[in-house]
């Protein structure tokens, strides 16, 4: 008799979700819970930042900025005054055909991400230098040396 009693209580509960299951299974809200897994499946990037590491050495700043699966024409470095900007920006197409190849949905994203590093001084555009070369962008800022001044 127990047993009985689950199995309707069960029933009852199937038919129930029943209306939800179909509700979500269907479009648009399919189409819209699949893009959101996607947007969570995309890689590391587009959040709004990467890594980058400073070093200071007696004669140079070393910026290193972690960009893996990024090309190098989407790399921008910007020098200002005593400020170095790394900004990537980077773009996705996707277009999903029906099995009569006409186009049944068409994304396209664009995402740009950037730092900012400050130095303790003004840098001289013209001496800095950088490379890139397997996911890690390396950029060489030499130290300008001042004049001393010297109190009477």
């Amino acid at each position: 008799m127990v047993e009985r009693k689950k199995n309707e209580e069960n029933d009852h509960f199937g038919e129930l979700m029943r209306p939800f299951n179909q509700f979500f299974n269907e479009k648009p809200v399919k189409g819209f819970l699949q893009q959101i897994d996607e947007l969570f499946h995309k890689p590391f990037f587009l959040a709004s930042s990467f890594n980058v590491d400073v070093t200071e050495t007696e004669k140079e700043y070393l910026i290193k900025a972690e960009l893996p699966g990024i090309k190098r024409e989407q790399i921008d470095i910007d020098i200002l005054n005593h400020y170095v900007t790394i900004s990537v920006q980077s773009s996705e197409s996707l277009t999903e055909e029906d099995e009569n190849h006409d186009v049944v949905r068409k994304q396209h994203s664009m995402q740009r991400s950037s730092r900012t590093i400050p130095l303790p001084q003004p840098i001289n555009e013209k001496t800095v230098k950088a490379s890139y070369d397997d996911g890690l962008l390396q950029i060489i800022v030499p130290k300008q040396k001042g004049k001393k001044i010297y109190l009477e």
